[in-house]
C-alpha cells in the first residue's frame, strides 16, 4: 500500500511539472492572428495546449526513468506544499484565462472569422485548467496529510 501511494505521489509530481513545463513553448510558437489582448490571448492559449501535448508525455517518461533507474530513496517524499500551491495557482490562471477567452469567442460580433475551431480549444484550456487544478489540490492534501502522519504526538495523560 505504501509503494502504491508512493508511486501514485511520483506521478502527480511528473505530472505537475509536465504541466507547468508546458509555459516554456508560448513565446517559442507562431504568434497571433490578429491584434489586441483577446487575439494574444487566445493564442497563448493554443501555445499553451501544444506544450502541454508536448512535454507532459515527456515529463512522464523522464519519471519513469528517474524513479526506475536514478531514484536512490526507497521512499520519496511526497511534492511539496510549493509545488501544489505553484500548480494550484497556474490552473486557476488557465481556468480564469480560457473562461474569458470562450466568453469572447461567444460575444457578437466574434473576434475571429469562425470561433468554432479557437472554441474546441478554448473548452479544452477550461477543462485543462480544473485537471491542472485537481493535481495542485491533490498534492497540498497528500503533502498536508504526510506532514500531519509525520507530527503525530501522544498527549500527556491526564
Amino acid at each position: 500500500m505504501l509503494s502504491e501511494t508512493m508511486s501514485i505521489m511520483w506521478f502527480f509530481r511528473f505530472l505537475a511539472i509536465g504541466l507547468l513545463s508546458g509555459t516554456v513553448m508560448i513565446p517559442l510558437l507562431h504568434s497571433p492572428r490578429g491584434e489586441g489582448f483577446e487575439h494574444l490571448r487566445l493564442d497563448a492559449i493554443v501555445n499553451l495546449e501544444i506544450g502541454w501535448f508536448l512535454m507532459v508525455p515527456i515529463s512522464l517518461v523522464v519519471g519513469v526513468f528517474w524513479v526506475g533507474f536514478f531514484s536512490k530513496r526507497t521512499r520519496p517524499a511526497p511534492p511539496g506544499f510549493v509545488l501544489g500551491g505553484i500548480t494550484v495557482a497556474f490552473g486557476a490562471l488557465v481556468l480564469s484565462q480560457a473562461m474569458a477567452t470562450s466568453r469572447w469567442l461567444n460575444s457578437w460580433p466574434s473576434g475571429v472569422g469562425d470561433p468554432d475551431g479557437e472554441y474546441v480549444m478554448a473548452a479544452f484550456a477550461e477543462l485543462s485548467g480544473v485537471v491542472t487544478l485537481l493535481v495542485g489540490a491533490t498534492i497540498l492534501i497528500s503533502r498536508g496529510i504526510a506532514v500531519r502522519h509525520s507530527r503525530k504526538t501522544v498527549a500527556p495523560a491526564p
